[in-house]
């Protein structure tokens, strides 16, 4: 007797991955900088003007984008005189050049939340690719407006020469390399 085929349909369908924005909360984000001046001190500043969305697609923040915007003239250094200098053509120029971007490309994060983000930062004109750490809280619902919340740390440096910035200051006034760091909590939109 013939054996008898039996046939099996499988109808395959693709899961759709929400893709949430997460969006920074001024009040608890911070980014800024160090630098070093006269190879004595440190001198910290800040950014006090920054926009940051965070898109995640679920739960996974491998393949989340972490979108930075700066508006140059809101560097803080608590000194208005530097300050001044700083947004003049002589640093940022932020007449020219207004803002500065950092754009993610890629989050490699282990089990603990620690990693790397690398991305394209644009400051001054200039884009460079740049990779720096990164570390992430774990997700909470925040008591006070009972909204998801996650905080994430990214930090890193720069050289301040590979944007423009400072051309003619030299490194033993004002370093060269510059300490970043960016600490912020995001909620869905």
């Amino acid at each position: 007797m013939p054996q008898k085929l039996q046939y099996i349909h499988i109808t395959c369908t693709e899961q759709e991955v929400v893709m949430a924005t997460w969006k920074n909360d001024p009040d608890h984000s911070h980014m800024g900088f160090v630098v070093r001046h006269l190879m004595i001190t440190d001198i910290n500043g800040r950014f006090a003007d920054v926009d940051i969305d965070v898109d995640v697609p679920g739960d996974n923040l491998g393949e989340a984008v972490f979108s930075m915007t700066a508006k140059a003239a809101s560097i803080d250094t608590h000194v208005n005189a530097r300050d001044e200098h700083l947004r003049s053509p002589d640093f940022f120029d932020v007449v020219e050049h207004p803002v500065l971007t950092f754009q993610s490309t890629e989050v490699r994060l282990g089990a603990d939340k620690t990693g790397t983000i690398s991305g394209i930062l644009d400051m001054h004109g200039v884009s460079r690719e740049v990779i720096f750490a990164i570390k992430a809280s774990d997700r909470i619902t925040n008591p006070i407006n009972n909204k998801e919340t996650q905080s994430f740390s990214i930090t890193g440096e720069v050289n301040r020469s590979d944007f423009g910035i400072g051309p003619n200051i030299p490194a033993a006034i004002v370093s060269d390399r510059v300490w970043v760091a960016a600490n912020f909590e995001v909620s869905p939109v």
